[in-house]
């Protein structure tokens, strides 16, 4: 059998940056897996932080949280999605990380006592790595996202990276522009491509030609800007994609397929036309556009008050996983943004939640806003309000429950009140000593872990199996010592690790609510647009019949 030669192609950004590069790299990996090429995604970020488990979500966006526990970038989430694949470590890089690589290899000799230098050993590391992902996924086409834009400094290691590959490997190896195109003129429909040609050549100035440019703009690019940046920018007409903005970022591979954009990577990359199957995702495409009765989503959290930015990039695979479920039921998600500070300020202003018809308290940390998430919980429970509460989510839902229905007025988590009596969510004794010596990393639990289900549960029912795999991004956990006092009130573990230590799913039996669940894991990193998270298919499923 002959050895898999891959191919390889690189995205960069343009002008500015939050162009639509991550969805751009994910729609041209669908496309291209549609005509049934092995295709993997790589996200170069240029920051020196190692991985993105440091960085805030209101700063960078979601951590997105793999498999094998790596934290990373959440333009991951969207590969993933696109291309229903489980990716791992290999797929995500750093400045940092590349950096620290080099550094470890010189310490152990691996150079043998040849000087090392940024270049060229920084970019042949990135090359390294850019083809060990293509090993481990064998892959036919790799497609490498190079985070930030063209011109700023922190890039120009990625790019001579490209550049030496494109030497290495010419017709093996593309590099595809997305680049913004500005409206300006009197209502805003005047077009303008200089920026884009100064874009193009930036990237000249580094060594680098681009042989497609996406053009993002607010409409589509009419032949005179595709012929205009065809002519500045040493291009064909037809390397000129038009990327106009979409209603849903699902649209946007049928949309590059419009221009035949496979079509023209393909014959860049000496590759023969193959014939797309993208009728699965034109059949979402479709709900997603035609979808007239609506559901109505909640989600209760902090920074949602009225003088705080909404941040929806930090809940960016939650809203996904949400709408997942909406159109699998053919529905229009219609989610609101809730501020649970209000309801410690204002206790009766809790009743708005009835609008809803379900409710979502997600992720997050810290004591901000958290007294009013218990009030939101408790109105679910009591006025059968369909409620799903994620990580922290179901930590609240938690001490709601023994606050209220088993009388522990002061039951609280040791993150907020490291003296509570009732410390019913708890750091575990095997863990205390690492915090204590601020180890924090051997506290948390990162990436997937097993879990197994009750039969009769809500939970056992969505995934119709046994034993599942979730992944994590915690510390904390429902302490041992109050499970059993739960269980008697009624509370159900129905998903639990296979010791019976870690409690992994908590919920209310279908007699006492219609849809009353938590997890301790974050199910909405595992949701995809043609097959969503089971429990997130339940929950709306609960929430359309209330």
């Amino acid at each position: 059998m002959a050895k898999r030669t891959p191919k390889y192609i690189f995205l960069v950004g343009g002008v500015m940056s939050g162009v639509g590069k991550g969805v751009a790299t994910a729609s041209i990996a669908k496309i291209l897996q549609s005509r049934g090429l092995e295709t993997t995604a790589i996200k170069i970020d240029p920051y020196v932080n190692v991985d993105a488990g440091t960085m805030s979500p209101t700063e960078h966006g979601e951590v997105f949280v793999l498999d094998d526990g790596t934290e990373c970038d959440q333009d991951m989430g969207n590969y993933e999605r696109f291309l229903d694949r489980d990716l791992t470590k290999t797929n995500y890089m750093t400045t940092g990380s590349v950096y620290l690589s080099v550094i470890q290899k010189e310490r152990n000799l691996e150079y043998e006592g040849k000087q090392v230098e940024v270049v060229p050993h920084i970019p042949l590391e990135v090359i390294t790595r850019i083809e060990r992902a293509a090993a481990k996924a064998k892959a036919d086409i790799v497609i490498t996202e190079i985070g930030g834009t063209v011109g700023e400094y922190q890039n120009i290691l990625f790019l001579e990276a490209v550049r030496m590959l494109k030497i290495r490997k010419p017709t093996d190896t593309i590099l595809i522009l997305v680049s913004f195109v500005p409206a300006l003129g009197a209502g805003g429909t005047e077009l303008k491509t200089k920026p884009t040609q100064y874009a193009v050549r930036t990237l000249n100035s580094a060594g680098l030609q681009p042989d497609i440019v996406l053009a993002r703009a607010g409409a589509s690019l009419d032949q005179r800007r595709k012929a205009r940046i065809s002519l500045n920018c040493n291009l064909q007409i037809r390397d000129i994609i038009s990327a106009p903005n979409v209603e849903s970022i699902y649209e946007v591979p049928t949309n590059f397929e419009k221009d035949k954009l496979g079509d023209r990577i393909l014959e860049k990359l000496s590759l023969k036309h193959r014939d797309h199957d993208l009728r699965d995702w034109k059949r979402l495409v479709s709900i997603v556009r035609t979808a007239k009765k609506t559901v109505k989503i909640g989600i209760v959290g902090k920074y949602f008050g009225s003088g705080d930015f909404i941040l929806t990039d930090s809940y960016i695979s939650v809203l996904e996983a949400i709408k997942h479920a909406a159109y699998h039921w053919r529905r229009k998600p219609v989610i609101e943004w809730v501020a649970s500070e209000e309801f410690e300020k204002y206790p009766r202003s809790v009743q708005k939640l009835s609008e809803y018809h379900g409710i979502i308290v997600p992720g997050g940390f810290g004591s901000r806003g958290v007294e009013g998430k218990i009030a939101a919980i408790r109105y679910c429970r009591e006025r059968k309000i369909p409620y799903f509460g994620l990580c922290y989510g179901m930590q609240l839902a938690v001490i709601e429950y023994a606050r209220t229905v088993l009388g522990l007025r002061k039951a609280h988590t040791t993150e907020i009140a490291s003296k509570a009596p009732d410390p019913v969510i708890d750091i575990l004794p095997e863990q205390r000593k690492n915090v204590a010596e601020k180890n924090y990393g051997a506290t948390m639990r990162l990436g997937a872990y097993p879990a197994i289900l009750k039969p009769g549960t809500i939970a056992r029912a969505a995934y119709g199996k046994q034993q599942i795999s979730e992944r994590h991004r915690h510390r904390y956990e429902v302490n041992p010592r109050y499970i059993e006092r739960l269980e008697k009130k009624g509370m159900v573990f129905s998903g639990q690790s296979p010791d019976r230590r870690l409690m992994e799913i908590m919920e209310l039996p279908r007699d006492k609510h219609p849809f009353f669940l938590g997890t301790q894991f974050h199910p909405e990193l595992k949701s995809r647009p043609l097959r969503p998270h089971p429990l997130f298919r339940e929950f709306i499923r609960a929430s359309l019949r209330r």
